[in-house]
């Protein structure tokens, strides 16, 4: 938990800087693959070819495909149709994502308490990001949401892939960055623009900063923790960076923040972790143990 805790707050400023300095300004592809080359650096010490099954580094790789590599290119062209909030407000499904595909990859029935404490976490983020949309939310809508999926994918992925073919985190780390440095290569051969690099020191610092810190660490923390908690409570943490992403938005660059929704909405994405933790956990043991 404290784990997923840090790297909200890590997160937070990811939006605020994308949608300032970095959407429309720098080429989708071209900060796609700078990021996750940057994250692939990081971790490149601990890649070892020998150690580790070509199905294990596969299936290491297929799931950093899907988390940072697939999931950044619908991420980055969402910011092209929405603003740093409405970004914001259309990751509220994530949880129910989470806890959906979980209960797929492990072979369970719908667990329909860790489904309920996954919208209570939305509805959380709906009470704090429900507002008027742009024009062109559609796009935006579609675009957050293949991002949402595919980060659903990943980090689900990951839990249950070191549940069934554990290995040393960070050695499983350099394979999940080589699965999506493949993406980001190919994505940027195909579609990059040459013309839209970066410009300023500014633009280049901030690359640097995402690849190695926001991406480089944070999925690392994040997927890390992921595998200490269970799928409820990771899918309930995935709304905690909305109203961190907002409290951030408003320090930087004082955008209004409607503080009544957010102490609101905040309050009931935290009540929806202490109910998963006190009501829905407890219970699903019980029936476990009494099955």
């Amino acid at each position: 938990m404290p784990l997923l805790i840090a790297t909200t707050i890590l997160w937070a400023f990811s939006f605020s800087l994308i949608g300032v300095y970095l959407s429309g300004q720098v080429d989708t592809w071209f900060a796609v693959l700078m990021r996750v080359a940057l994250a692939f650096l990081v971790f490149l010490p601990f890649l070892r070819l020998r150690q580790v099954s070509v199905k294990q580094a596969s299936l290491y790789m297929t799931v950093g495909a899907f988390q940072l590599g697939i999931m950044y290119l619908f991420y980055y062209q969402s910011f092209l149709y929405l603003s740093v909030p409405e970004v914001l407000l259309f990751t509220i499904l994530t949880p129910v994502y989470v806890t959906l595909i979980y209960d797929l990859m492990a072979g369970n029935r719908l667990r329909v308490g860790y489904l309920l404490s996954a919208l209570l976490a939305v509805v959380g983020a709906a009470v704090i990001r429900y507002d008027q949309l742009s024009s062109q939310f559609w796009l935006g809508l579609v675009c957050i949401q293949g991002a949402n999926i595919c980060f659903a994918i990943g980090q689900v992925g990951y839990k249950r892939l070191m549940e069934v073919y554990p290995m040393p985190q960070r050695n499983a780390f350099s394979w999940f960055y080589l699965g999506a440095l493949c993406v980001a290569v190919m994505a940027w051969f195909i579609f990059g623009n040459p013309d839209k690099l970066p410009t300023t020191h500014l633009q280049w610092g901030i690359l640097i900063w995402l690849g190695i810190g926001a991406s480089g660490l944070g999925f690392f923390m994040w997927n890390y923790g992921a595998t200490q908690v269970d799928a409820g409570t990771l899918a309930i943490m995935n709304n905690a960076l909305i109203p961190a992403g907002l409290v951030v938005n408003f320090a930087l660059w004082q955008h209004d923040v409607n503080w009544v929704r957010l102490i609101i909405g905040g309050g009931i994405i935290v009540a929806s972790l202490l109910v998963h933790k006190w009501w829905v956990v407890p219970n699903a043991v019980t029936v476990k143990k009494s099955a």
